[in-house]
Formats: structure tokens, C-alpha cells, sequence
């Protein structure tokens, strides 16, 4: 596979300060502050209802903050609209799979490239010669991310008649096929079976150095986060607790009371 047509313009970084969600009396963040440098993996852990997604869901817009700001790639996206995140270099997956049932694995990562679709209205009605140029090159690009993720022999089926595992891998596959600079992953390994994680674990570290994506992810998988992640924020009710490598953030007091419900040290 050429990783030439999947590589970004250019990694980002992100920058989220003084990160705040309220939703009436309930605080979902509360003064969040990360970095993720350019070229970085990033997982956010923490134990259910600790505010992971919702820190997603500020940076791709489907939440308003309540306070605070986020920046990527020197720009303030904190106001950004939501239907022009994707345009921003940024992708998601989700924790529930969100693809089409009816369409196969290509026509899914096809819709993955509807961002660079350029031509007009009466180009594509009249499929003009422009039209059927950019069309080949995005088929192009999503050949390239179905080599990437081992999904050839699942080319053509549709979505409703693949297993679960398949259905996540897909879901990685269109995200890519935006061509982003900044991956977010929300619990990738949810649902995975052991063979299917080592599997994520590598594709993530591809992604990262063969790509150069910059990828942020939330996981409750600690072998998965200690396998492929830089850094490691770790947060309960809303609050960041601690910062730092895998290993620092596991063995830090604090995160074990959070997770155990212990008393701290």
C-alpha cells in the first residue's frame, strides 16, 4: 500500500484550556486543561460518567462549552460550526457504531470523502469529466484505507451482515478516509474480542507513524492504553486527576482510589 495518498497536509495539535459543561446544576467537565502535541497519542481514561465523551463532544462541536476554549493547529475551533469540523482536519469514531446498515463497507468509506467534493450541482448530475477525475482519486484513497485495515475481503457487503468487530474496523476506515490531521477514537476496543485489539493496537500505531496522524482516544482498556498511548490523562466527575505517562498515571494514588473507590494514600 502507497501511504502517500493517505498522509495529511500537515499534524495538529491540540490545545483545550479551562474546558467547562454544564448541563443545568450537573458539571459533566469542569476546568479541563490538556495539550495533545502534533504526532502524539493521547488516551483519556477514567471510570464511567468521569466526562470522556464529553470532552469529545466539545471538541467536535456537538456540545457548547460552558466555559473555556479549544484550539488546533493555532486556531481557535472553539465557536466553529459543527458541519465544518471535519473541513478543520478533525474525525471521530463513536462509542455506538454509526454507519450506514444499508450501503457496503465501500459505499461507507465513501461518504467518508464527501468533504472533498467540490464540483457542482450540474458537473455531478452531468457527470462531467471532472466529476469522474475526482471521483477516481477518492475511490483511489479509500482502496488505500481498506488495504490499510486488512477490509478487502469485506469489500462489498453490507454493514447489517458483518460482525461487530468488522463493523468498528469500518467505522476507523471512514474517519480515515477524511484524510484528518487529528483522529479522535472514542472507546475503539469497546466490543473486541483479544485478537481484535492487538489488531487496533498496531493499525493505531500505523496510523500514527506511517500516517502521521495525531490521535486522541478515550479507552477503558488499560492494556490497549499502556500498548500504544505517549501520555495519558486520567478524570472523575468531570475533574482532570492526574497527567503523565501510562505507568504514572496508573500508579498514581489518586487514580486507584477513583477506580477502586478507595480511600486515597
Amino acid at each position: 500500500m502507497s501511504t502517500d495518498a493517505l498522509l495529511s497536509p500537515s499534524t495538529g495539535g491540540l490545545q483545550v484550556r479551562d474546558l467547562a459543561l454544564r448541563f443545568g446544576g450537573v458539571h459533566a467537565i469542569r476546568d479541563i486543561s490538556f495539550e495533545v502535541q502534533p504526532g502524539e497519542i493521547f488516551a483519556i481514561i477514567g471510570p464511567n460518567g468521569a466526562g470522556k465523551t464529553s470532552v469529545f463532544n466539545v471538541i467536535t462541536r456537538v456540545f457548547e462549552p460552558s466555559a473555556g476554549s479549544v484550539m488546533f493547529q493555532g486556531q481557535d475551533i472553539t465557536r466553529t460550526p459543527r458541519h465544518q469540523v471535519v473541513a478543520r482536519g478533525i474525525a471521530r469514531t463513536f462509542q455506538n457504531i454509526e454507519l450506514f446498515e444499508g450501503a457496503t463497507v465501500l459505499e461507507n468509506l465513501m461518504l467518508g470523502c464527501h468533504r472533498f467534493a467540490k464540483e457542482s450541482f450540474w458537473g455531478q448530475c452531468l457527470w462531467s469529466a471532472s466529476v469522474r477525475s475526482t471521483e477516481a482519486e477518492l475511490r483511489a484513497h479509500v482502496e488505500d484505507v481498506i488495504d490499510l485495515l486488512d477490509l478487502a475481503p469485506h469489500r462489498n457487503s453490507l454493514i447489517t451482515g458483518l460482525p461487530y468487530g468488522v463493523r468498528k474496523v469500518v467505522e476507523l476506515g471512514r474517519a480515515l478516509a477524511t484524510r484528518p490531521q487529528l483522529l479522535l477514537l472514542d472507546e475503539p476496543a469497546s466490543g473486541l474480542n483479544p485478537e481484535e485489539t492487538r489488531d487496533l493496537a498496531f493499525w493505531i500505531d500505523d496510523i500514527r507513524t506511517d500516517l502521521g496522524i495525531t490521535v486522541l482516544m478515550v479507552e477503558h482498556d488499560m492494556s490497549l492504553v499502556s500498548e500504544v498511548a505517549d501520555r495519558v490523562l486520567c478524570m472523575n466527575m468531570g475533574q482532570a486527576l492526574s497527567t503523565g505517562t501510562p505507568s504514572q498515571v496508573q500508579s498514581d494514588p489518586r487514580v486507584i482510589a477513583a477506580y477502586l473507590g478507595a480511600d486515597e494514600a
